[in-house]
Protein backbone atom coordinates (compact mmCIF):
# COMPACT_ATOMS: atom_id res chain seq x y z
CA UNK A 1 0.00 0.00 0.00
CA UNK A 2 1.21 3.36 -1.01
CA UNK A 3 -0.69 5.50 1.10
CA UNK A 4 1.33 8.16 3.52
CA UNK A 5 4.08 8.61 0.98
CA UNK A 6 4.99 12.13 1.50
CA UNK A 7 5.25 13.81 -2.10
CA UNK A 8 6.38 17.08 -0.85
CA UNK A 9 8.79 18.70 -2.16
CA UNK A 10 9.52 15.87 -4.79
CA UNK A 11 10.75 17.13 -8.13
CA UNK A 12 8.87 16.09 -11.37
CA UNK A 13 9.22 16.24 -14.83
CA UNK A 14 6.46 17.05 -16.59
CA UNK A 15 6.24 16.24 -19.91
CA UNK A 16 3.21 17.93 -21.88
CA UNK A 17 2.80 19.04 -25.44
CA UNK A 18 -0.67 20.54 -24.56
CA UNK A 19 0.04 23.88 -23.01
CA UNK A 20 -3.61 23.79 -21.26
CA UNK A 21 -3.04 20.25 -19.70
CA UNK A 22 0.68 21.26 -18.88
CA UNK A 23 -0.76 24.40 -16.72
CA UNK A 24 -3.40 21.64 -14.93
CA UNK A 25 -0.84 19.50 -14.24
CA UNK A 26 1.81 21.81 -12.89
CA UNK A 27 -1.47 23.38 -10.87
CA UNK A 28 -2.15 19.76 -9.26
CA UNK A 29 1.74 18.78 -8.21
CA UNK A 30 2.13 22.29 -6.98
CA UNK A 31 -1.28 21.58 -4.79
CA UNK A 32 0.04 18.20 -3.64
CA UNK A 33 3.51 20.11 -3.07
CA UNK A 34 5.81 19.25 -5.60
CA UNK A 35 8.23 21.34 -7.44
CA UNK A 36 7.74 21.53 -11.23
CA UNK A 37 10.55 20.86 -13.31
CA UNK A 38 10.25 22.10 -17.10
CA UNK A 39 7.39 21.36 -18.10
CA UNK A 40 8.80 20.49 -21.43
CA UNK A 41 7.26 20.69 -24.84
CA UNK A 42 9.34 19.31 -26.98
CA UNK A 43 11.09 16.24 -27.50
CA UNK A 44 14.58 17.62 -27.43
CA UNK A 45 13.85 19.57 -24.58
CA UNK A 46 12.38 16.46 -22.60
CA UNK A 47 15.62 14.64 -23.51
CA UNK A 48 17.77 17.01 -22.27
CA UNK A 49 15.77 17.32 -18.51
CA UNK A 50 15.62 13.80 -18.23
CA UNK A 51 19.00 13.09 -18.70
CA UNK A 52 20.87 16.02 -16.75
CA UNK A 53 17.61 17.51 -14.84
CA UNK A 54 17.54 17.22 -10.74
CA UNK A 55 14.49 15.28 -10.74
CA UNK A 56 13.11 12.55 -8.62
CA UNK A 57 10.04 11.54 -10.77
CA UNK A 58 8.30 12.02 -14.12
CA UNK A 59 4.73 12.34 -15.80
CA UNK A 60 5.15 11.79 -19.46
CA UNK A 61 2.61 12.30 -22.16
CA UNK A 62 2.34 9.02 -24.49
CA UNK A 63 2.32 11.58 -28.13
CA UNK A 64 4.47 14.48 -27.63
CA UNK A 65 3.48 16.38 -30.60
CA UNK A 66 3.06 13.62 -32.83
CA UNK A 67 6.32 11.69 -31.51
CA UNK A 68 6.47 9.00 -29.22
CA UNK A 69 7.96 10.07 -25.30
CA UNK A 70 9.58 6.32 -25.16
CA UNK A 71 13.24 7.88 -25.67
CA UNK A 72 12.64 9.94 -22.60
CA UNK A 73 11.02 6.74 -20.87
CA UNK A 74 14.32 5.06 -21.78
CA UNK A 75 16.70 7.46 -20.48
CA UNK A 76 15.00 8.27 -16.86
CA UNK A 77 15.40 4.12 -16.50
CA UNK A 78 18.11 3.98 -17.19
CA UNK A 79 19.29 6.54 -14.49
CA UNK A 80 16.76 4.93 -11.96
CA UNK A 81 14.62 7.47 -11.97
CA UNK A 82 10.47 6.56 -12.09
CA UNK A 83 8.08 7.67 -14.04
CA UNK A 84 4.22 7.07 -15.35
CA UNK A 85 2.78 7.80 -18.76
CA UNK A 86 0.07 10.26 -19.13
CA UNK A 87 -2.16 8.98 -22.05
CA UNK A 88 -5.78 9.09 -23.42
CA UNK A 89 -5.71 5.26 -24.48
CA UNK A 90 -4.28 3.74 -21.00
CA UNK A 91 -1.94 1.01 -21.02
CA UNK A 92 -2.44 0.31 -24.78
CA UNK A 93 -1.15 3.45 -25.93
CA UNK A 94 2.11 2.46 -24.56
CA UNK A 95 4.83 0.51 -26.66
CA UNK A 96 5.31 -3.31 -25.89
CA UNK A 97 8.70 -2.74 -23.92
CA UNK A 98 6.88 -0.52 -21.77
CA UNK A 99 3.67 -2.40 -20.58
CA UNK A 100 3.40 -2.59 -17.27
CA UNK A 101 4.65 1.32 -16.45
CA UNK A 102 2.98 3.10 -14.15
CA UNK A 103 0.13 4.85 -16.40
CA UNK A 104 -2.52 7.81 -15.58
CA UNK A 105 -5.27 7.58 -18.14
CA UNK A 106 -6.62 11.01 -19.31
CA UNK A 107 -8.03 12.98 -18.53
CA UNK A 108 -7.52 12.57 -14.91
CA UNK A 109 -8.31 14.19 -11.41
CA UNK A 110 -6.06 15.82 -8.62
CA UNK A 111 -6.85 12.32 -6.68
CA UNK A 112 -5.74 9.87 -9.75
CA UNK A 113 -2.74 11.95 -10.03
CA UNK A 114 -1.86 11.79 -6.05
CA UNK A 115 -2.59 7.83 -6.36
CA UNK A 116 0.03 7.17 -9.13
CA UNK A 117 2.37 9.64 -7.97
CA UNK A 118 2.24 8.05 -4.48
CA UNK A 119 2.80 4.16 -6.66
CA UNK A 120 6.32 6.03 -8.40
CA UNK A 121 6.90 7.97 -5.06
CA UNK A 122 7.31 4.88 -3.28
CA UNK A 123 10.07 3.63 -5.53
CA UNK A 124 11.85 7.51 -5.32
CA UNK A 125 12.56 5.87 -1.75
CA UNK A 126 13.73 2.42 -2.74
CA UNK A 127 15.88 3.58 -5.16
CA UNK A 128 17.64 6.64 -2.26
Amino acid sequence: MTQGVDLKSLRILVVEDEALVSMLVEDMLEDLGCVVVGPAAELEEALVLARDGEIDAALLDVNLGGRPIFPVADVLKARGVPFAFASGYGEAGLSEEHRGSAVLQKPFRESDLKRVLEEIAAKVGANS
